[in-house]
């Protein structure tokens, strides 16, 4: 049985890295990789970033729902630049670098890149909400946040 921690990446210096594979489905007509699925694989960047903060996300992810109920993060903006294409059957790095931790929010520099080559810039704000509204995002998290943040600068 395959490592899960494999499939979630790591976090190396303050950044969340993962690989992707590019496969026949993520290709449009011509062959190369369809804009729409770059959000796709920048999104479980995000979701595996989550996933691995703090030494135990069960703990921490308990502490947030105790503090905000049924929370989510959603993304509230997004600015993309598509730089070069990928094809299938490249092996993509998708990295999360968390820039700005607010009150409710917080902001992630995003890469999709082939080697040393970046495809793909995006700039991400991301929302804490619970019961429909926006939140302060609950201490474990935010100090959790904060310090991969420090980590990384």
């Amino acid at each position: 049985m395959a490592d899960s921690a494999a499939l979630d990446g790591r976090i190396v210096d303050g950044r969340h890295v993962m690989l992707v594979r590019v496969y026949y489905e993520d290709t449009d007509f011509t062959g190369i990789v369809y804009h729409a699925n770059y959000l796709r694989f920048m999104e479980r960047g995000r979701t595996n970033y989550l996933r691995l903060l703090g030494a135990d996300q069960h703990a921490l992810f308990a502490a947030a729902e105790a503090e905000a109920p049924g929370f989510a993060f959603v993304v509230r903006a997004m600015q993309i630049d598509y730089l070069r294409p990928a094809r299938m059957d490249d092996l993509l790095e998708v990295s999360t670098t968390p820039v700005e931790v607010k009150g409710a929010s917080i902001t992630l520099a995003q890469q999709v890149r082939r080697g040393d080559e970046v495809l793909v810039e995006a700039r991400v704000k991301v929302a804490f909400v619970s019961g429909g509204r926006a939140r302060p995002i609950p201490k474990a998290l935010r100090i959790a946040m904060k310090a991969d943040q420090d980590s990384g600068s």
